[in-house]
């Protein structure tokens, strides 16, 4: 099971919730496991660390395919802070979109990964207290912690790790 998720068993009509057994197993049938992921606004470990790493970028200048260390783009200082403690991802926003758990916007915590635009063509981190850690253009911009209610359109929010 993912960090940040909770397993909740599903409950039928005349059904106690109870399996009849103590602990998990894993009986490796292919049908409903009678559980559901419920994503709590818990951060992850490797997530927080991953956001204590990219915000000691702050102030350095966005560039448009920039992988540091000098000048970055969005994606490349995200597959930065995540490299840098175990979690490998792809290369730009649109693949980083699709790795991961999604994660609702109610259950959204620090470190978690929050990719704008229908096109998935920027991408932060949650900070927390409604901010975002990102780089952004145009070239030269400073990296920076932005209000999330003054960010583009989110597509999706994922939490790696």
């Amino acid at each position: 099971m993912a960090a940040g998720s909770v397993v909740v068993p599903t409950l039928t009509a005349g059904s106690s919730g109870s399996s009849g057994s103590s602990g998990s197993s894993d009986s490796g049938s292919s049908g409903s496991s009678g559980s559901v992921d419920i994503f709590l606004p818990v951060s992850t470990p490797a997530a927080m660390a991953a956001l204590n790493v990219a915000v000691t970028q702050i102030g350095k200048p966005y560039k448009w395919g920039g992988t540091g260390p000098n000048a970055w783009d969005c994606s490349g200082l995200i597959q930065w802070a995540f490299g840098t403690v175990g979690i490998n991802l792809p290369r730009v926003s649109q693949q980083q979109a699709r790795v991961g758990k999604a994660i609702p916007l109610a259950a959204l915590a620090p470190g978690d990964v929050i990719v704008f635009y229908r096109n998935a063509g920027h991408i932060g981190i949650y900070a927390g207290g409604g901010q975002v850690f990102h780089a952004g253009g145009p070239n030269g911009h400073p990296i920076k912690f932005q209000a999330l209610n003054t960010m583009p359109p989110i597509k999706t929010i994922r939490r790696y790790g």
